[in-house]
C-alpha cells in the first residue's frame, strides 16, 4: 500500500527516502516543510485510510534527525551518516552487560556472545563514519576483558601463573598478583595491560570492534 505513497511523492517532485512505514522527506525551508507535512498527512489519511502518528511526525533539521538509528552531519565532502548517539549508547550498554563480572560464564562463551553483538551492530552501521567512537569502544572493551580475566583467575597463585604464562617475569608476576580485587587499579596497571594485549585477546578469539569496523566500512564504500 505504501508503494502508492512513493508514487505520490515522486509525482510531486519531492526528495524522500522510505523504509517500511518510516519516511523522510527533504525540502529547502521550514515553510515548505510545514506545507508538505500537512498535505501529505492529509493525503495518507484520506487516500490510503491510514492514521499518521502525530507524535512521531515532525519537522527537523538534518543535523537533528534520527533515521533508522543514524544521525547526519555535513562535511566539506557533503552530507555523511553515522550512528546516532542513542544508538551508540545502547551498544555500549549491551557490551557492558555482556562484560559484567558477576555473570558466571566461561570466557569462550562470553567472547562468542560479545563477538555476535559487535559484528551485528557494526555490520548494520558500517556505512557510517564512526572511527573515533569505535576506537573508544575498542579500548574500553579491552579494559573490561582484562578485569574479567583477572577475576576468573580468582586467587593470587592462579594470577601469578597466568601472568608468567603471558610473558611477565617471575618477580614482577609475583608482585602484581598481590593486587587482589582492586579492579580499577588492575585495569590501569601497566604490567597487566602489557601482558593482556589486544593481539592476545584477538588470538583468544575476541573480535576487535575497531579492526572489524575498518574492514566492513571499506567494503561498504567499495
Amino acid at each position: 500500500m505504501l508503494n502508492e505513497l512513493d508514487k505520490e511523492l515522486e509525482a510531486r517532485g519531492l526528495r524522500f527516502t522510505r523504509y517500511a512505514d518510516d519516511c523522510v522527506i527533504a525540502v529547502k525551508s521550514e515553510a515548505s516543510a510545514k506545507r508538505v507535512m500537512y498535505s501529505i498527512t492529509s493525503w495518507i489519511e484520506g487516500k490510503l485510510g491510514l492514521k499518521v502518528n502525530a507524535t512521531k511526525t515532525h519537522i527537523t533539521k538534518p543535523t537533528n534527525l534520527k533515521y533508522l538509528g543514524f544521525s547526519f552531519w555535513k562535511s566539506k565532502d557533503g552530507w555523511k551518516a553515522r550512528p546516532h548517539k542513542e544508538s551508540v549508547a545502547k551498544f555500549k550498554r549491551t557490551i557492558k552487560k555482556l562484560c559484567k563480572r558477576s555473570w558466571s560464564i566461561d570466557l569462550t562463551h562470553r567472547i562468542a556472545k560479545i563477538n555476535a553483538v559487535v559484528r551485528g551492530w557494526i555490520n548494520y552501521f558500517a556505512l557510517g563514519d564512526m572511527k573515533s567512537a569505535i576506537k573508544r569502544i575498542d579500548e574500553h572493551l579491552r579494559v573490561q576483558m582484562i578485569v574479567i580475566i583477572w577475576k576468573q583467575w580468582k586467587v593470587r597463585k592462579k594470577r601469578e601463573w597466568g601472568l608468567k604464562k603471558l610473558g611477565v617475569s617471575p618477580n614482577m608476576a609475583h608482585k602484581v598478583s598481590g593486587m587482589g580485587d582492586r579492579y580499577i587499579a588492575v585495569a590501569n596497571n601497566r604490567t597487566i595491560k602489557w601482558a593482556i594485549t589486544k593481539e592476545k585477546l584477538t588470538k583468544r578469539g575476541l573480535v576487535s570492534p575497531l579492526d572489524y569496523y575498518l574492514k566492513q566500512h571499506t567494503l561498504k564504500l567499495d
